[in-house]
């Protein structure tokens, strides 16, 4: 892996923050993207300036996406793997409660049209370099256990990596679809837990590096991932 560059959006914390780390140890350089400067800035003294880029962005902006590849570019010369991790879900439902259409709009930008962006301004990059794609669904982007908008935005990311997969298919570009459950981060702080088992962001972030790690003729295209005891 040495002198191939991974980027991560949602590097801040939780599974982008974990996989960061598994990537630096497999000795890529890394890339990472999030709007938290400050959480960045101290990740990438933790890693090291020689193999971490931090670089602000807000992934619902396609300028900010643009600078955050061109940034990258300039700095490392390359990109190799590209993880479209960033999401979030504030728990709006449809019925019920206060209306909340910024927040749904936020989510969609996030989710869905940022994972789309960060996929279709690195896969030039990644075509060059026969590259991969990994991008972060969800159980629920199979099932509807939360019953909520942040679902629907996970069921279009489902579609979204099997649309670019189709796509990539005669360019040597793998694609990655991570579906993980429960997992102990931040993104659990407002919303009700289907059950009490719960994976770490670093069982995720080895998934991640699994895939990454496989010889250039296999492609993993799915991982679904569930703590032991989650029942959907």
């Amino acid at each position: 892996m040495k002198n191939k560059v991974f980027l991560i959006t949602g590097a801040s914390t939780g599974i982008g923050e974990a996989t960061a780390r598994r990537a630096v140890e497999a000795g890529f350089k890394v890339a990472l993207v999030a709007r938290s400067t400050e959480k960045l800035e101290r990740l990438q003294a933790e890693l090291g300036p020689e193999r971490a880029l931090a670089i602000t962005c807000d992934v619902a902006n396609w300028q900010s996406q643009q600078t955050m590849v061109e940034t990258t570019l300039k700095h490392f010369g390359r990109i190799d793997v590209v993880f479209a991790n960033a999401g979030f879900s504030k728990g709006s439902t449809f019925y019920g409660g206060e209306d909340k259409p910024e927040e749904w709009k936020e989510m969609v930008m996030v989710n869905v049209y940022g994972a789309a962006a960060t996929a279709r301004l690195t896969l030039p990059e990644l075509v060059k370099n026969r590259g991969h794609l990994l991008i972060t669904g969800s159980v629920v982007g199979r099932i509807t256990s939360i019953r909520n908008l942040y679902s629907a935005t996970k069921w279009a990311i489902t579609g979204m990596a099997q649309a670019i997969r189709n796509e990539m298919a005669e360019t040597g570009v793998r694609v990655t679809l991570v579906e993980p459950g429960v997992v102990d981060t931040p993104f659990w702080e407002a919303l009700q837990k289907p059950c009490t088992a719960e994976l770490q962001p670093d069982d995720i972030a080895r998934a991640v590096m699994y895939a990454v790690s496989q010889p250039a003729h296999v492609d993993v295209n799915e991982i679904l991932i569930r703590p032991t005891g989650q029942p959907h």
